[in-house]
């Protein structure tokens, strides 16, 4: 899954993984991670997500990083705010009030911004990606966050050959392949396929969504 495949879809408006309300799942589960206000959360591959605001309305320090230009102009842009602009070798950095955007690679950032993360929400990242970088993004940020960080990742799964994706199924095996240096616990599983006609037109069969609670337990 190339950079410019996520470009064209930001460019044809093709967002339909955009949603225009916060995740339920979100508002749901991550109260009981009990990440501190205050802590720098990360949101990978973040789009334009109102999960952001929602994140920074409970006291966190929110880190996204996405790849289009236009989604963070525009994330920015609907809520009326004009951030401030730098650039660093991580890409260029957009800051309004306790929320930052790098547009840059999630694939590329440092050990220093990983260090300073205390949760991540990881609802559009994972499943955006296929098998082979899946196990390039786990070892290149989860593998790197530092020990106590706690997480949210929300996942679907389906019979894969029934569909191409992106979004691409992951099942609780894979998650739980973060082991051993994540804690990797199911909260939540539901059957979705009632209310996803775009699953239901392609001919899928199954379709549910998951939602893990995660803490990095070692090094």
């Amino acid at each position: 899954m190339q950079p410019d495949f996520w470009l064209q879809r930001w460019q044809q408006g093709q967002i339909g993984f955009h949603r225009g309300e916060v995740m339920p799942l979100l508002e749901k589960h991550w109260p009981a991670l009990q990440v501190a206000p205050g802590s720098r959360v990360l949101v990978p591959l973040c789009g334009k997500s109102l999960d952001m605001h929602w994140l920074a309305a409970q006291g966190h320090r929110v880190l996204g990083v996405e790849l289009s230009p236009l989604a963070v102009e525009q994330f920015f842009a609907e809520a009326g705010l004009q951030p401030e602009r730098r650039t660093s070798p991580l890409g260029e950095h957009y800051c309004a009030g306790p929320i930052e955007i790098i547009r840059g690679d999630a694939f590329a950032l440092d050990d220093d911004t990983l260090a300073g993360i205390a949760g991540i929400y990881d609802r559009a990242a994972l499943i955006a990606l296929p098998p082979e970088l899946r196990q390039r993004y786990r070892d290149t940020v989860y593998a790197r966050l530092p020990a106590g960080c706690r997480g949210l990742v929300i996942t679907l799964e389906y019979p894969q050959a029934e569909k191409a994706g992106p979004p691409f199924s992951v099942g609780q095996a894979e998650m739980e392949s973060l082991a051993p240096s994540w804690r990797v616990d199911l909260a939540e599983r539901r059957d979705i396929l009632a209310q996803e006609h775009g699953f239901r037109a392609e001919g899928v069969s199954a379709l549910s969504t998951a939602v893990y609670r995660m803490q990095r337990t070692g090094p």
